[in-house]
């Protein structure tokens, strides 16, 4: 997915809105895993959300999806965004980012998602990173329904 960064886009440094980016990267990772599951779905959790380096006004913003795990009704799906000048082409590392998606049927309910074939050893690492992403994050919600009752 590939943007240009416009003044509405911007603050008065001429950096991006934190919240342009966040919403860039959801609609990105979105489409990563409806390809994926060829379904609805619907955003569960951003886990980790990284800003790295600034993005400026004239930018060409470079976002990458890809399904790093695929579990019963969710997927983890990380996003990478670049930030290229258009008239150097110089590319930075911009932001990093890990988002949930849950899958849905057609009556808005969790379905089963396809499992992900891992080819090579980055996809056996994604693939681990995230397990590991995923039992913090349920052992933190259990921890916060625990502390409720």
């Amino acid at each position: 997915m590939t943007e240009v960064v416009l003044p509405q886009f911007t603050n008065a440094l001429g950096n991006v809105f934190g919240g342009q980016i966040v919403s860039w990267i959801d609609i990105c990772a979105a489409v990563a895993a409806q390809r994926h599951c060829r379904s609805v779905v619907v955003t569960a959790s951003i886990d980790e959300l990284h800003f790295i380096e600034p993005i400026k006004q004239g930018d060409v913003v470079i976002l990458k999806g890809q399904v790093n795990a695929a579990f019963r009704t969710s997927m983890e799906i990380g996003v990478t965004v670049d930030s290229e000048d258009p008239l150097t082409g110089e590319r930075r590392k911009a932001v990093k980012a890990y988002l949930t998606y849950v899958a849905l049927d057609r009556h808005g309910r969790p379905h089963p998602v396809p499992g992900l074939v891992r080819e090579n050893a980055d996809d056996e690492r994604r693939h681990d990173e995230a397990t590991e992403r995923r039992q913090l994050r349920l052992a933190q919600r259990a921890e916060r329904i625990q502390k409720r009752t």
